[in-house]
């Protein structure tokens, strides 16, 4: 496998486990606000929404895109995307439980698999699109077939 094809299988392998993680944050914060408190199913979505999201951009942006962009421009990004994504996934979820009875935490599931794959290329391709691999650590992660050989006399 070539370095660039395997770099990005890598990348997209850190993303799906780093969103794991958020999504653990998500789906623990959501049922601690459902099941304990019973708020409203909007409420408890976004509240877990916006804590993973934050968790999510800060590991992904370093550890994932390696970017050095700067770090308001690329979270108005983020919140432009989750300025579609979240009224979008609030409304159609709570329609969806409120409405028709689906399942809350299908719904939620269904919510987040949908937010994984459209963040994913959104970050990649809008947010950090000019800047992957421009921090210390790509800097540090120089394939060997890419530095400089030099002869030891």
């Amino acid at each position: 496998m070539n370095v660039k094809r395997h770099t990005e299988l890598w990348r997209t392998v850190k993303f799906v486990l780093f969103s794991a993680s958020a999504g653990v944050i998500e789906l623990l914060s959501f049922s601690l606000l459902n099941e304990l408190i019973h708020a409203e199913y909007w409420f408890s979505y976004l509240t877990a929404l916006v804590l993973s999201v934050l968790w999510n951009f800060t590991l992904n942006r370093r550890f994932t895109f390696k970017s050095t962009t700067n770090v308001p421009v690329a979270m108005l990004k983020v919140f432009a995307y989750y300025c579609v994504f979240t009224p979008v996934t609030t409304i159609l979820g709570n329609y969806l439980v409120e409405t028709r009875g689906w399942n809350e935490y299908l719904v939620t599931f269904i919510n987040m698999v949908f937010n994984l794959i459209t963040e994913f290329l959104y970050q990649k391709y809008v947010v950090y699109r000019n800047s992957i691999d421009t921090n210390e650590l790509a800097k540090k992660e120089i394939a060997p077939e890419e530095s400089p050989r030099t002869l030891h006399i």
